[in-house]
């Protein structure tokens, strides 16, 4: 198996080809708001360097979210869009699954998160393995911190804004909060491949993004549907 992965759902980059259980090559680049531009020489750079041509993937795994909405949908149209010409599976995997899997090392409850901003995140929980615990949610990290706190158990937190709400996390768990060492606060694409490795393929066009919240300007025509009704 020779598997392609993608991830453009925040302001990191990344790509990985996974052949035969292992990693043979990866390309991560934090360049905030390029990824439509660079996503596609990367992918064309990686291939080259591992000496593939696109007709030897078998498959292609994708972050498909929640983060950054322009990122997200970037990632999915290119990965979609090679699936179907090449005729391979896809998989859509969760941003914050994929991120999870990096910390499966510290052996205890997972919690990645994005900062969603005005307080507000983008968590889920997951175990020592990388399963899902709680799906993944947006609300507030006063309201998801007060939900741990009652579930008494200790997990490690990692995000690339782990400084931004380090000291309320502190603040609230005390010990029940651990903190990864910094590298392992970013998803890497690898993690990315091997997460999607065994997972089955997903139909190419109900493969949609994970916003988990609607995008501002989709609120603002609800409630403007709204208040026609009301009218």
């Amino acid at each position: 198996m020779t598997i392609l992965a993608i991830d453009t759902s925040n302001e990191m980059m990344g790509l990985a080809l996974y052949h035969d259980q292992k990693i043979i090559a990866e390309y991560v680049s934090s360049n905030k708001n390029q990824h439509s531009t660079r996503l596609m020489p990367a992918i064309n750079q990686i291939m080259a360097d591992a000496h593939l041509k696109p007709k030897e993937l078998t498959k292609i795994v994708v972050a498909k979210g929640p983060g950054s909405y322009t990122g997200v949908r970037i990632g999915l149209s290119v990965a979609k869009t090679m699936a179907w010409s090449l005729q391979i599976p896809i998989v859509g995997l969760s941003s914050l699954q994929a991120l999870a899997y990096s910390a499966k090392p510290y052996q205890t409850m997972i919690c990645p998160f994005f900062d969603a901003r005005r307080g507000l995140v983008y968590t889920g929980l997951y175990n020592q393995h990388g399963k899902v615990v709680m799906t993944d949610q947006n609300l507030l990290m006063t309201d998801w911190l007060a939900q741990l706190k009652k579930d008494e158990q200790k997990c490690v937190f990692i995000s690339p804004d782990i400084a931004v709400y380090q000291e309320q996390i502190i603040e609230v768990l005390g010990d029940q909060a651990l903190f990864a060492d910094s590298g392992f606060n970013y998803a890497r694409p690898s993690m990315l491949a091997f997460a999607g490795a065994d997972m089955g393929a997903q139909s190419v066009h109900e493969l949609v993004p994970n916003y988990i919240r609607l995008v501002e300007a989709e609120v603002k025509w609800l409630e403007a549907r709204r208040n026609q009704g009301n009218a």
